[in-house]
């Protein structure tokens, strides 16, 4: 095995190109070794003159140290953002002219660098494309060596990867939640609790309940054991939901508007201080933070379902240990039904306040119900924060 993986890395730098030229050199030197025929052997013979004077571009090692910086890391799509590459010859010797290759994002940048002596330093700078939401590795920078003709090619890794989030457009909305939660924070609910805030009635001791809620006086006057019984404080808790389904939008910018119209409804929320879950088919967003939330934002990838077939699928998932949500903000695009929706709000109860937004471009904003639910259906990002304010007045 370590003779074969011996092998293997010696013959790692022989492209796929150079290997169809040795197969042409080893078949026209047999051609002409078995037919007598001096063409194939003159062809054999290039051929794998070809490859031996290319074998002589690998000749040599260079030592770099290499640093990859974006600035600013986090931009909003359309943004600038760029880079810089710096490169030091770390070594003891000058090293000749070179390729260094910096993958970004699909991409790859090419720098054409001089001769280095040692310690000599070469910086240079590229722009980073933001024109989509995205997160966006550059990195890491590879030194190339190789000849003209593509038959043998090295390279050698000198840098860490570094990512460029570029977060989606959002806008500011009004305070106390994007106009979600109406001062629910210390309401109570129907829900009946063993241990809270407000007191609701007194029943019979069960084995099991915490003798510290034991109402004494009246266990002394009737002879039997009474406990407190509480109603259930509300606590604001908001819960946004965002299909990822291919089907449920009608073109990739629907997607995008209905990542922007998540995202700025989940900023305010957070500016605020309201707890807040985010989920999709791909998972929960990390979001203690504005940026940390846009940066789930920036991961999450159009048409990506993680198997989910439905919005209740995904949600029901990603919440099950989770606290009932005092409102339920369901977000999707022109594609996803009206029956999906419904059977979204029927996970939780009535105590749950329920908002349904279809991101549909270029619509005409309005606002409606569906069940006892509002549904609001936005055409443009700038429509967001006057209908939400409608929808809290």
């Amino acid at each position: 095995m370590r003779l074969l993986s011996a092998i293997a890395r010696r013959l790692r730098p022989v492209t796929q190109t150079g290997w169809i030229v040795v197969a042409f050199a080893l078949a026209s030197l047999a051609l002409a070794a078995f037919f007598g025929w001096a063409e194939f052997a003159f062809l054999g013979w290039v051929l794998a003159a070809a490859f031996v004077i290319a074998a002589l571009f690998l000749i040599g090692r260079a030592s770099y140290a290499v640093h990859v910086e974006l600035n600013p890391r986090r931009v909003v799509v359309g943004d600038r953002a760029l880079g810089r590459m710096v490169v030091v010859n770390t070594g003891q010797r000058r090293v000749l002219p070179h390729r260094m290759e910096l993958p970004v994002g699909q991409g790859v940048a090419e720098f054409a660098l001089p001769a280095m002596a040692p310690k000599e330093e070469r910086e240079e700078l590229f722009q980073v494309p933001t024109h989509r939401r995205a997160v966006i590795v550059a990195g890491p920078a590879r030194s190339v060596r190789g000849d003209q003709l593509g038959l043998l090619r090295r390279s050698v890794e000198w840098s860490e990867p570094v990512e460029l989030f570029v977060h989606p457009k959002t806008v500011r909305l009004h305070a106390t939640a994007a106009g979600l939660v109406r001062d629910l924070e210390g309401q109570v609910s129907n829900r009946i609790t063993n241990n809270d805030l407000a007191f609701h009635a007194l029943r019979p001791y069960v084995p099991g309940d915490d003798r510290r809620y034991v109402h004494w006086r009246t266990s002394a006057r009737i002879g039997q054991l009474m406990v407190r019984q509480f109603q259930e404080t509300r606590r604001s808790q908001i819960l946004l939901a965002l299909v990822t389904r291919a089907d449920a939008y009608g073109s990739d910018d629907e997607f995008e508007l209905a990542v922007s119209i998540t995202a700025s409804i989940a900023a305010q929320v957070i500016r605020d201080g309201t707890q807040l879950t985010v989920v999709t088919e791909q998972g929960v967003w990390r979001s203690p933070t504005v940026t940390s939330m846009l940066d789930s934002a920036s991961r999450v990838e159009y048409g990506d379902d993680n198997g989910f077939a439905t919005m209740r699928a995904f949600v029901r998932h990603n919440t099950l240990r989770l606290p009932m949500p005092s409102v339920l903000v369901a977000v999707g695009g022109s594609g996803t039904d009206v029956g999906e929706l419904r059977a979204v709000q029927r996970l939780y109860s009535t105590d749950t306040q329920h908002l349904a937004v279809r991101a549909v471009s270029g619509e005409q904003a309005r606002i409606g119900s569906l069940g006892g639910a509002t549904m609001l259906t936005v055409g443009a990002l700038d429509d967001l924060p006057g209908m939400l304010a409608g929808v809290a007045s």
